[in-house]
């Protein structure tokens, strides 16, 4: 898996914890919008885009298979942020 691009839209709202979304293209052919880059006490992480259900839980629309893959799809993110915030 080759991660092609990553996009980072900054969100800058008060007391939110999202600080960005991102959006990113794999192997030039396939797309996952809507990954949330999330500030908490431990430093940021990333949330896969999910929907709430009828009983009011989160279930992940697209997520990776394996840690191997959730590592690179969170560093290539997370790095995309920081080099975002630089700007």
């Amino acid at each position: 898996m080759k991660i092609s691009d990553v996009r980072i839209r900054l969100v800058n709202k008060e007391d939110n914890k999202l600080r960005a979304v991102a959006s990113v293209t794999i192997d030039d052919c396939f797309v996952v919008h809507d990954i949330k880059v999330i500030e908490s006490a431990e430093g940021a992480f990333i949330a896969m885009p999910s929907r709430k259900t009828n009983d009011g839980e989160y279930k992940d629309i697209a997520h990776p298979l394996n840690t191997e893959t959730r590592e690179i799809l969170k560093n290539a993110i997370l790095t995309a942020y920081y080099d975002e915030l630089k700007k």
